[in-house]
């Protein structure tokens, strides 16, 4: 194996929220990292006290934070990035666990292209008792993939991307003014990808935790809100048949979902006009004809590492 000074230095950014037990285990897959380089990581506490007995030192420290910025997930891993002085910076939610060759292998693939400025990775998602792969099926993604699908085995807890790309005159930080700190990861995605391809290891390196821990799960109000602040700030996705009839399906269904009829239909139809195959408008219109209900549906897709 490689010396350590041939691999870049790697800082770790784990936002967390009062998740003690969880936090745990994501930082226990952390320190079990095969990587040969030098690595940081960084635990930002959002709207609470860090527990500064995390704190380790030697050669992998660990530091904690609180949250400096905007409250909410996108101003923590921002204070993670701007406290970092390392070449790359990968990402780690508090309720997902990397297996041990997860940052070996991306910055292998990313040293076979020089230029790369963003790497992801396939993912295991747990739901219950039942795990799912989710694989791209690529080594690259495009802007294009991205405007079709949000292509959710390209999850935050993968990112692995240069520090210097974080900079205001270059792709920038997480937007902090994502409703809710939703949608922002895909909006960092088309961000990446409107610079250059991103590259993709298609194996699950990242296991990821579905279900109620997730601090969004049935939001629905903030999903809607966060669409609509998505296809204002990439218009390109209306622009695509395939892209604005999933959004406009997810419109449907999370309108049906909270009760709202009238939005419900007026969205489905949108996502007919877009593309007539567009799944979820089905699953909005059973939904509003009383049909099934949009949890229930959830609930079966998250049982087979799926969402709406």
């Amino acid at each position: 194996m490689s010396t350590a000074a041939h691999w870049p230095s790697v800082g770790i950014v784990v936002p967390t929220r009062n998740r003690p037990g969880l936090l745990a285990r994501a930082v226990a897959g952390i320190v079990a990292q095969d990587y040969p380089g030098p690595v940081r990581t960084i635990v930002v506490f959002d709207q609470h006290d860090p527990d500064v007995a995390l704190c380790r030192g030697g050669e992998r420290p660990l530091d904690v934070l609180p949250n400096l910025r905007r409250p909410g997930l996108a101003g923590a891993r921002n204070t993670g990035i701007v406290a970092l002085d390392t070449d790359l910076v990968a990402f780690c939610d508090d309720d997902d666990v990397w297996v041990p060759t997860k940052l070996r292998r991306q910055v292998h693939a990313m040293q076979q292209r020089p230029q790369a400025e963003f790497c992801t990775s396939a993912i295991e998602v747990e739901f219950g008792d039942r795990l799912n792969t989710r694989l791209a099926g690529a080594s690259l993604v495009g802007l294009d993939d991205l405007v079709r699908s949000r292509m959710s085995m390209l999850h935050s807890s993968t990112f692995l991307v240069r520090r210097s790309a974080f900079a205001e005159d270059e792709m920038g930080l997480v937007a902090e003014d994502a409703p809710g700190s939703q949608n922002e990861d895909w909006d960092l995605l088309l961000r990446a990808a409107k610079r250059g391809e991103i590259v993709h290891v298609d194996e699950p390196l990242v296991r990821v935790l579905w279900g109620r821990t997730s601090m969004f799960a049935y939001e629905y109000a903030t999903k809607m809100t966060s669409l609509r602040w998505m296809m204002a700030r990439h218009p390109e996705i209306a622009g695509s048949g395939t892209g604005a009839g999933r959004v406009y399906g997810q419109l449907a269904c999370w309108s049906a979902a909270s009760g709202n009829r009238r939005d419900a239909w007026r969205w489905t139809k949108a996502a007919v006009r877009s593309n007539w195959r567009e799944p979820r408008a089905a699953i909005a219109l059973a939904a509003v004809t009383g049909v099934v209900k949009v949890e229930r549906v959830l609930g079966a897709l998250h049982r087979r590492g799926h969402g709406i």
